[in-house]
């Protein structure tokens, strides 16, 4: 037991250096002796926000097709580049880049429609739409969104949640009409919880709006993890994991639950930094599939 803990230790803190010789025993661990898969396993992308962020194109590239990793969700701010300013003929060279390496692309924003000030909302809504021409011009296939918090007082709760899907919708109508997805995470103060989203989803009463599956620790709770789940499945188009060793979190639930549901999406691995990133990478996606019974 303490050496597993020690091995999840490893995985937590990334140091990856002279530990390959454990990750098959965590892997045959975690794997038992499950029957085989009817289905293809999810497939494993980037979420660029922790790991990943001090990348350029080309390191971003190379470390994911050495870690064989299919998708690349480029946060904004982050040393890649991939932002509005870019022009025409830029954008072309970004979307040359990753459709060359095989690589599919989505945006992370930090929009969100949440805000009392009028001025503000409207800001964030004109700015996902002048992102959305971007996410179209590189090829990308959606981008996250934020609610991003709820007051206080039931009153002041449901006009936020009638705001925050007003907005929502009018940017995903905006979106589909340049065959960018818009996907709604379960984040921030109130918002983290799925039956939040799910009311949200139906106050919009948009087709085109999606959802970031978050893995947040709200998940499991009241009225249960697969209820929660099965009431938001169908708009789920995207999915944040973090750290898959977490005895907290279902992931091995969480994918047997997606393939059930036939997901066609990518997993977007929103983990910290390694000093071996390579390796790691290796490791989580090795960690990825045996939870999904692939090894």
């Amino acid at each position: 037991m303490k050496a597993l803990e020690s091995r999840r230790g490893f995985l937590k803190t990334a140091a990856v250096a002279g530990a390959a010789a454990s990750i098959p025993v965590v892997i045959e661990q975690q794997v038992a002796a499950s029957p085989p898969n009817e289905k293809p396993p999810l497939r494993i992308g980037i979420m660029t926000y922790t790991l990943g962020k001090d990348w350029d194109q080309e390191i971003l590239i190379k470390n994911c097709r050495e870690a064989e990793w299919e998708h690349a969700e480029l946060r904004t701010t982050h040393a890649h580049g991939v932002e509005v300013g870019l022009s025409k003929s830029q954008r072309g060279d970004v979307r040359k880049r990753f459709e060359d390496a095989g690589i599919k692309l989505s945006l992370a924003s930090a929009f969100a429609y949440h805000w009392e000030d009028a001025e503000k909302l409207r800001d964030h809504i004109e700015g996902t739409k002048e992102y959305t021409l971007l996410a179209h011009d590189i090829g990308a296939l959606g981008i996250r969104v934020f609610p991003n918090a709820l007051p206080t007082g039931k009153d002041s709760v449901e006009k936020t949640v009638a705001q925050i899907a007003k907005a929502a919708a009018e940017v995903a109508t905006f979106a589909n009409d340049y065959g960018v997805e818009i996907r709604l995470s379960n984040h921030g103060k109130g918002t983290n919880r799925v039956p939040v989203i799910r009311r949200i989803l139906d106050y919009a009463n948009c087709e085109h709006l999606y959802m970031n599956w978050n893995c947040d620790r709200t998940d499991v709770e009241d009225p249960g993890f697969e209820e929660n789940f099965n009431s938001v499945k169908d708009r789920i188009r995207n999915i944040h994991l973090h750290d898959l060793t977490s005895e907290q979190y279902p992931y091995r639930r969480l994918f047997a639950l997606l393939r059930g549901a036939n997901y066609q999406g990518y997993c977007d691995a929103e983990v910290g930094q390694s000093c071996e990133a390579v390796k790691f990478m290796q490791y989580y996606r090795a960690l990825f599939l045996a939870l999904q019974n692939e090894l």
